[in-house]
């Protein structure tokens, strides 16, 4: 009985720690100009220490 208690604190803990590893989160936003409007084609950069590639860098689409 101990044995299976031990097992399922251990695999419960396992799952409780690897939970950040899979709290992946998306960045999103609109590029617009002083008036207003969307700005495709432009290029945002966003970074970071926590990422693996250090940063990232995208170009905005036709919705800005």
């Amino acid at each position: 009985m101990r044995a299976l208690a031990t097992t399922a604190a251990i695999f419960a803990a396992v799952l409780l720690l690897s939970t950040p590893a899979f709290a992946q989160s998306t960045l999103a936003g609109v590029v617009k100009d002083s008036s207003g409007g969307v700005l495709p084609g432009v290029g945002v950069e966003a970074s970071s220490p926590v990422l693996i590639e250090k940063s990232r860098s995208v170009v905005t689409d036709g919705t800005g």
